[in-house]
């Protein structure tokens, strides 16, 4: 309990400044919120604020770190030998609460003598903070891109930059703002990862909602930490500080009433990359309608629950991590594609509002609202349970060809361990040769992003050549390796079309001139004959057309090149 209380009074410590500063309806500019922690870098050698690298917009997204030491390479590396707290702010800067929270939690900090230690000596973990992710978001102000938003008065914008939303790019990294997170993430290697949103949806009474990592994706150590230990102290911890903590309201159907489903953390979005690298992850989604402060305080709340167990459980959560690492090695298949099972579902007790249909003056027609005169407490259904749809065998080592210097790069970034071939080799590798895909017809995030995707694997003698990389899989970024190079996986890199070159068809025939091999081939090829006669007499359109039956028999010849449909990935097994 003397903990807990170390980090809660904390945050309940008077401070009429950071009151008067942060808890009121507005938020920092981004030169106010920097030129602050500028100033509190220069006072207090306990806090330090490192300009980590540039942004879409060119200027740079900075690190505040508590609790390091006084040069940058010390600092990171106590991050990544001790317990770190990691927590992204303003990934959407018009959901600004944890910009808010955190200069709340310094100011506090501060006022309360700068503690490091608890009552009963336990440390104060490393809490490093991005101040502001999104920073060209953070200059595009307004008072009404957030339509259903209560405050703050004036905020940033959803759109980076280049108007990408941030939280989709964390695979295919097409910001700058994503090269310089990865970059911090991997110096840092945080033990817990903290993502500050706030929700849209739904009316209900909490305010304090999370996601948690799907469970089915976790190394069984990280599960039992997160779902068995964690998620219930951080209830409890969030209670005492009078905020009832509730998963993130996604609802099945119209209403909470038909339902709710736990989020699936794609690698795609911050929280879900971080899960691939084994972080005790949450992103925090405070309730829209919920009055600005409130909303601020609850996001302090869930910040200062979190490093109070993060003090009481650093052993644990070490050790949690540890074992993830080492089961992220010994697997033998990797599972994706995870779809909601909807006859496996649970149920949760849930506070909310009823829903009725009044007839709207403007349309006429009746609309969706929530009264909240008429507030129940009841049990809804849960579905918060995934089956993976696919599975591939995870081979001894992946090879990329030198040619793919961008994904290479990503990789590196990503502390992605591999050897660098020196000389030009033949070797028997297995090839994955695309057989099938849905392309869509308008741009997702940048891309025209593909599904449905059937990859094969088929065994080939291939010629490597010196620059491509030999990537083994016993290693710790295995879950991250797999996720992105194995092309059927949800956000692979071939699913975010840098492999789409290679879909294409570089060479073909001239009907007249193919047609004098026609016999010799099939002759040359008795199974490839009895095939194409096979079809030819079931298939009416296919006997009937002089292309496709040529097509089909220079598909299946030597005269077809190799290296259609098939990515510059290969596996060894």
């Amino acid at each position: 309990m003397k903990i807990i209380l170390f980090a809660l009074t904390i945050g309940a410590t008077s401070s009429i400044f950071g009151q008067k500063q942060w808890s009121g309806n507005t938020t920092p500019t981004n030169d106010e919120l920097i030129a602050h922690l500028q100033q509190l870098d220069r006072k207090h050698k306990e806090i330090k604020l490192y300009n980590m690298g540039p942004s879409d917009y060119g200027q740079p997204i900075y690190l505040c770190v508590i609790n390091g030491e006084r040069d940058s390479l010390k600092t990171f590396e106590k991050a990544r030998n001790s317990t770190t707290l990691l927590i992204n702010n303003a990934i959407h800067p018009g959901e600004p609460d944890g910009i808010n929270a955190c200069l709340i939690w310094l100011d506090h900090w501060i006022r309360a003598g700068k503690p490091l230690k608890s009552h009963d000596d336990q440390d104060l973990p490393v809490i490093a903070f991005i101040p502001a992710y999104n920073v060209g978001g953070m200059y595009n102000r307004s008072s009404t891109s957030r339509a259903n938003q209560n405050g703050p008065d004036e905020y940033g914008f959803r759109g980076s930059a280049k108007n990408l939303d941030l939280n989709r790019d964390f695979t295919k990294m097409d910001a700058v703002n994503t090269l310089t997170f990865v970059k911090i993430f991997q110096a840092l290697d945080p033990d817990v990862f903290i993502d500050n949103h706030v929700s849209n949806g739904a009316d209900y009474p909490y305010t304090l909602t999370y996601i948690s990592s799907m469970k089915e994706r976790l190394a069984p150590s990280m599960r039992s930490l997160t779902y068995d230990h964690c998620i219930p102290t951080l209830k409890d911890y969030c209670q005492i500080g009078n905020f009832e903590l509730f998963p993130y309201v996604e609802q099945k159907g119209e209403t909470p009433e038909d339902g709710i489903v736990a989020f699936n953390d794609l690698p795609r979005y911050a929280m879900g990359y971080a899960s691939l690298f084994h972080s005790l992850s949450f992103t925090v989604e405070t309730h829209m309608l919920k009055p600005f402060p409130e909303r601020v305080q609850a996001t302090l709340q869930f910040m200062n629950s979190t490093i109070a167990y993060m003090m009481g459980n650093a052993t644990q959560i070490e050790r949690a991590r540890k074992e993830a690492k080492q089961w992220g090695q010994q697997q033998t298949y990797f599972r994706f594609n995870y779809e909601l099972d909807t006859q496996n579902v649970d149920s949760i007790r849930f506070k909310g509002y009823k829903a009725v249909y009044p007839v709207h003056p403007v349309t006429g027609l009746a609309q969706l609202e929530y009264d909240r005169s008429q507030p129940f407490e009841k049990y809804i259904p849960y579905f918060c349970h995934y089956n993976p749809q696919d599975s591939v065998k995870i081979p001894s080592y992946y090879i990329v060809g030198a040619q793919e210097s961008q994904i290479i790069s990503f990789l590196k970034l990503n502390g992605v361990q591999f050897q660098t071939v020196e000389t030009f080799l033949k070797k028997k590798v297995y090839c994955q040769v695309v057989k099938d895909y849905k392309a869509p017809t308008r741009p997702y995030e940048g891309h025209f992003k593909l599904s449905k995707l059937e990859v094969e694997t088929i065994e080939k003698e291939i010629q490597l050549k010196p620059g491509d990389i030999l990537i083994p899989t016993q290693q710790d970024r295995a879950l991250f390796i797999h996720s992105v190079l194995q092309g059927e996986a949800e956000d692979s890199y071939l699913s975010w079309n840098f492999f789409d070159s290679y879909l294409q068809q570089k060479e073909y025939f001239s009907s007249y001139v193919f047609k004098e091999n026609l016999a010799r081939i099939l002759a040359e090829n008795p199974l490839l004959k009895s095939k194409y006669e096979e079809r030819k007499a079931l298939d009416v359109q296919f006997a009937k057309s002089e292309w496709d039956q040529l097509f089909y028999i220079y598909q299946n010849s030597p005269y077809f090149e190799q290296s259609f449909m098939r990515l510059p990935i290969y596996l060894i097994y």
